[in-house]
């Protein structure tokens, strides 16, 4: 038996979600540019973070536990850290409201240069954009992280060995 303590999944969201902030905070005070090899390293962090968090419950509990039991425990982890994610770039952009305008620089120009749209459409769009703009950013938190949530708890369930608990292992089967 081991007498290792399991890290329940809420300080592992908790862990999870200060490693991500970290990064981004990183890459902005960097100058990095958002949603490139960056955003592909953050997210490569929460996958393998999640691998190693499920192993590590895997571990603690002496490998007795399912498939289903370690990736729920990867999920709920993945959840605490989504929610969290969700409330630091909410805050970001509430502190930093420069950051959200530059946001919207960088799509009124991408716009401009497909030369595809006229001015009142881009005008429609942007009004668009800044209408739904913390709905579209929620949305596409909560949608990363859900599949990246999956795979990594679907990886560190799959790869967490098992000895499945058997209750006649403890029985004396001696006459």
């Amino acid at each position: 038996m081991s007498n290792q303590k399991p890290i329940s999944h809420f300080i592992a969201g908790i862990i999870l979600a200060a490693v991500q902030v970290i990064v981004s905070l990183v890459i902005m005070f960097t100058g990095a540019k958002q949603g490139g090899a960056s955003s592909y390293a953050s997210w490569l962090l929460l996958v393998i973070g999640l691998i190693m968090f499920v192993n590590m419950y895997g571990k603690a509990n002496n490998y007795q536990l399912s498939f289903g039991n370690l990736f729920g425990y990867g999920f709920k982890a993945t959840a605490i850290t989504m929610l969290l994610v969700i409330l630091f770039t909410i805050l970001l952009f509430v502190a930093m409201p420069e950051m959200k305008a530059k946001i919207f620089e960088e799509a009124r120009r991408g716009m401009e240069e497909q030369n595809k749209l006229s001015d009142a459409e881009i005008e429609k769009g942007m009004d668009f954009m800044k209408k739904f703009f913390y709905v579209f950013m929620i949305g596409g938190i909560l949608l990363s992280y859900a599949i990246l949530g999956a795979i990594g708890s679907l990886i560190g369930a799959a790869i967490t060995k098992k000895r499945p608990y058997n209750p006649l292992d403890q029985l004396d089967m001696k006459p």
